[in-house]
């Protein structure tokens, strides 16, 4: 194996997601038993001849599908993020598709980390003269704490190597 093939190997790789709690069979059980409730209650106000309240409780759970799919379309983001000993490559996918790529020289590369007293990590990104890329902006607080940490190894055993 060549040198300069060697040194353009990831050690370090991770792929950053939202989080979401509720997978595909929570959400169909959930909005299944919506409909049942909200039918049942809505047949209740029909037959005390409040029809239109009934129409509206069709409004609702039709705002709450709308809801559930824009946060569902949002998951969609990732961020992949590599260390090489000879560059930082980040990878940004949006929900809708688009890709943007960035590249970093590890040696000018700089983890900057925005920490609160009572939240911990707020935010995360990586800085170049003339350049910031923020990372894991959806990240719950504990998967920013162990992504930093491991990204900060990682970016320091680059400068070592």
């Amino acid at each position: 194996m060549s040198e300069t093939y060697a040194a353009d190997q990831p050690f370090f790789k991770a792929l950053l997601t939202p989080h979401r709690s509720l997978g595909r069979t929570g959400f169909i059980l959930l909005m299944g038993a919506l409909v049942a409730g909200w039918g049942a209650v809505g047949l209740f106000f029909l037959a005390a001849g409040a029809w239109p309240v009934f129409g509206f409780f069709g409004l609702d759970i039709l705002a709450l599908y709308i809801a559930f799919r824009v946060n569902y379309r949002a998951a969609r983001a990732r961020e992949e993020v590599s260390v090489s000993r000879t560059r930082v490559a980040i990878r940004k996918t949006a929900p809708s598709g688009r890709t943007e790529e960035h590249r970093f020289n590890p040696f000018w590369a700089r983890f900057s980390v925005a920490r609160h007293d009572e939240i911990g990590i707020t935010g995360m990104a990586v800085e170049a003269p003339g350049r910031r890329v923020p990372l894991g902006g959806f990240l719950n607080p504990g998967d920013r704490e162990s992504f930093a940490a491991e990204f900060g190894r990682a970016l320091a055993s680059a400068k070592m190597r």
